[in-house]
């Protein structure tokens, strides 16, 4: 479980510099909503792919890459 946090800390970092890094880069505006965008939804189908499993609850057959 610890693994698991750290991985959804360190995601975040990596998340939020990409996101700055869009932010500080002199692109059309249009362009840089769109990577915005896509930033934003591959960081949330990456969260859900570690968070959804979680929601299930932790017996039975929880199979986890994370999380023993």
């Amino acid at each position: 479980m610890l693994s698991l946090l750290i991985s959804v800390l360190v995601m975040c970092i990596i998340f939020g510099l990409i996101f700055w890094i869009l932010s500080q880069i002199p692109i059309p505006a249009p362009f840089a909503q769109i990577a915005r965008v896509v930033c934003v939804v591959i960081f949330c189908l990456w969260l859900l792919y570690l968070l959804v499993p979680l929601a299930g609850g932790l017996s039975g057959g929880f199979n986890h890459p994370l999380v023993r």
